[in-house]
């Protein structure tokens, strides 16, 4: 049994446990023990002082001419008979008739302890130090003949006689601990050793981690996950199946029949056979669905299944983006091919050593480069927003597109609660629909314009193109997938602006659509520079 682990803990654990509960119990014992015992010999003490205050002899020898003589060899005769440490007898006044110690008759009694019988009249129990040591002690008035108080009886007993008498206990007390004790270790043992078996000998941390990494891969895949046990109880479902089944975020799936749930999942065909069911399409809620179903299994029985659910519509849109990418490629090479065809006029004209036309050709190059970095560098001075529009300028003049910056355009730096990734992402879906809006025109007709302006309370982006702009069938779904401003005869690519409309949202902005002066679309977005209000 290791010590660190599960078992080995438990079973530490439980003996501490053990050991405390004993040992309080043991102590508690104790203390009850000795309380009674206490409490017993004060009744005995009491009951012994009352009887003696009572006898006949007793009063009687208050009255004789020298008390001390009668009343002394009754007392040791009382104290002897009941193994009591001490009977004292004494006057109205606390002084002594009759003590253990013969030399002390005549003195006052020590405790201070005989208000009660000498005043009072009352009978009681008290503990005080004597000149015997620290006693339980039993008080009783003795009354003469005429009803009124003429002494006191004492009798006591020292606090060591009572230890002495709790001592002989004691034994049985350890053997009760120490016979718990092993009792304990016992149980101890089989429980852990039990418990250990049914957790397939796991290590809680390693149950644990388990756990961590189901749930962190169920929710780190895209497809809706739903786990069922062997009689189709949905045990695990991730986040993702409410979006891609089209149910209320409050559904409680957790416990309930997968038959409740999808009526046509067939699970429980995978359940009764076993067979895997692989990217079978299925409609649901009505949408196309790709479904994978999978047994799982303990040995050769199936305990379970679970399966995994993709929109059909997620897969084209994935394929669309690859698309895009590709395009993307093509540009870039297409753009590389263009520098070539510089370097290589370039190189002619050297050949030819026409120098001057040379020359012009790479002032006008620089020209160009030179205007417009230092347009960027001193109107937008983000360096993230710099970088990308010199990007959107190579990539226009690749398309054959005139790009403009607007003159008005200003801009710092981002404030640190604007998520740049987000506003970046703002501003290249808009230009990219915009570049593809206009790229069926002519090319003296492909114009778009960008305007980047922080006023001092809001950040204003406007980008325009000279498309075909937005059409009255689209205007209410615009922002939804599958859904452009460009021209119906280009592949439809929509999702960027539906992306556009989820990154405003987050900034907390506005967005705006309206056909601008370049007589395409024109598209507006107001972001507060206080960052998100959740009013």
């Amino acid at each position: 049994m290791r010590l660190h682990s599960m078992q080995s803990k438990m079973f530490i654990y439980n003996i501490l446990i053990i050991l405390i509960i004993t040992i309080a119990t043991g102590i508690s014992f104790y203390f009850i023990l000795s309380s009674a015992i206490k409490d017993e010999i004060g009744l005995k003490a009491l009951q012994i002082a009352e009887t003696t205050a009572n006898r006949p002899d007793i009063i009687e020898g208050f009255y004789a001419d020298n008390p001390s003589d009668v009343l002394q060899p009754i007392a040791e005769e009382i104290r002897i008979e009941t193994d009591s440490e001490y009977v004292v007898i004494g006057d109205e006044n606390g002084i002594r008739y009759a003590h253990p110690v013969e030399e002390r008759i005549g003195q006052a009694m020590v405790g201070d302890d005989n208000e009660g019988a000498l005043i009072r009249g009352i009978s009681y129990i008290s503990e005080a130090t004597g000149t015997l040591g620290p006693a339980i002690r039993g008080k009783a008035p003795v009354f003469g003949y005429d009803g009124q108080i003429i002494g006191v009886v004492s009798v006591g007993y020292l606090k060591t006689d009572v230890n002495t008498i709790f001592l002989k206990y004691l034994d049985n007390i350890v053997l009760i601990v120490i016979f718990g004790i092993i009792i304990g270790i016992i149980f101890s043992s089989l429980l852990s050793t039990r418990i250990k078996k049914e957790l397939l000998n796991y290590e809680p941390i390693e149950i644990a981690e388990l756990l961590k990494q189901q749930n962190a891969l169920i929710e780190s895949v895209r497809e809706g996950i739903i786990m069922v046990d062997q009689d189709g109880v949905i045990t695990v479902a991730n986040s993702a199946v409410y979006k891609t089944l089209s149910l209320n975020e409050d559904a409680q799936l957790i416990g309930r029949d997968i038959r409740e749930v999808i009526p046509n999942s067939h699970m429980f065909e995978v359940l009764s056979t076993g067979e895997r069911h692989l990217d079978r399409p299925m409609e649901i809620g009505g949408q196309k669905t790709i479904v994978n179903r999978i047994p799982i299994m303990n040995g050769e029985k199936v305990v379970g299944a679970v399966s995994s659910f993709r929109l059909q519509s997620e897969i084209d849109r994935l394929a669309l983006e690859l698309s895009q990418v590709k395009k993307y490629s093509e540009a870039l090479r297409a753009q590389t091919h263009e520098y070539n065809n510089f370097l290589y006029t370039l190189s002619g004209l050297i050949q030819l050593k026409d120098y001057d036309e040379a020359l012009d050709l790479i002032h006008t190059e620089r020209e160009e480069q030179g205007s417009l970095i230092h347009f960027i560098s001193e109107h937008l001075k983000d360096p993230l927003i710099s970088g990308i529009l010199i990007g959107f300028f190579n990539r226009a003049k690749e398309l054959k597109v005139k790009l403009i910056i607007d003159e008005d355009s200003r801009l710092e730096r981002l404030p640190k609660n604007i998520q740049k990734h987000l506003f970046v992402s703002i501003l290249g879906n808009l230009v990219t629909n915009a570049f593809e809006a206009v790229e069926h025109l002519q090319e003296q007709d492909r114009i778009v314009r960008i305007l980047i302006l922080d006023n001092g309370k809001e950040l204003l982006i406007e980008v325009e193109d000279s498309g075909a702009g937005i059409g009255d069938e689209i205007k209410e779904s615009l922002f939804q997938t599958r859904i452009t401003t460009k021209s119906k005869t280009v592949e439809q690519h929509g999702f960027g602006l539906l992306k556009v409309k989820e990154n405003v949202k987050e900034l907390g902005g506005e967005i705006y659509t309206e056909n601008g002066d370049l007589g395409g679309a024109l598209f507006i977005i107001v972001i507060s520079k206080r960052g998100i209000n959740h009013d």
